[in-house]
């Protein structure tokens, strides 16, 4: 995994040590991260989660809808410093914690907001909306996609019932553009990161 990782993170890996200290320590006793997850942080969340950014082209903005502990969004800031993510968490134990890594790391391409993703309806959009774990898609498509700029997407960590939440939101889906499924990671990491990545626009024909 150390491999791995330090191809993921390169010059920030070091930052990403910090950010998996304070996951195991401030994290867990907050009750952000279980105790037993510890063990597993690298392979599990921090490159699990890195491995998104192959799903996101450079320079866009990026909202991390209910991103907890800042996974996948610090994670993403670390390794793609080209993007600038907002994290949007409604809860204050996690955004005060959110707001510490930020400063602990030094992290200038991030922005915590403490909401909830229908609060910014109307008020802000973003090339790219990303998530993790937070909802079945049906849910997660009426808090993200209003979130989406025109020509956007919404790129989501699923699990491995992603298909089947596809097929029970597909009339919902009908109201945007392509819908894909991707597992990246492969030979990496067990089981690979699952993304689903949802175009804005509606459906042709």
């Amino acid at each position: 995994m150390a491999d791995v990782a330090r191809g993921l993170f390169s010059s920030a890996l070091p930052a990403a040590e910090r950010f998996a200290h304070l996951l195991a320590t401030e994290g867990t006793a907050r009750g952000l991260i279980g105790p037993r997850e510890v063990p597993r942080l690298w392979e599990r969340h921090l490159i699990n989660c890195a491995l998104l950014g192959n799903a996101i082209p450079e320079g866009l903005d990026v909202c991390d809808v209910g991103t907890g502990a800042g996974l996948p969004g610090v994670v993403l800031a670390l390794c793609r410093p080209d993007l600038s993510l907002t994290l949007v968490e409604p809860l204050l134990r996690r955004t005060t914690f959110l707001d510490e890594v930020v400063a602990d790391l030094g992290l200038a391409n991030v922005e915590v907001v403490r909401a909830r993703a229908e609060e910014l309806h109307g008020h802000r959009r973003f090339s790219v909306v990303t998530s993790r774990a937070v909802a079945p898609l049906e849910r997660l498509l009426r808090w993200s996609m209003p979130l989406v700029s025109q020509g956007g997407a919404l790129v989501a960590m699923k699990g491995a019932s992603v298909r089947q939440e596809v097929e029970a939101a597909r009339r919902a889906l009908r109201a945007y553009g392509a819908v894909t499924v991707t597992e990246i990671g492969a030979g990496i990491i067990h089981p690979p990161t699952t993304v689903l990545r949802v175009e804005t626009g509606p459906l042709q024909g």
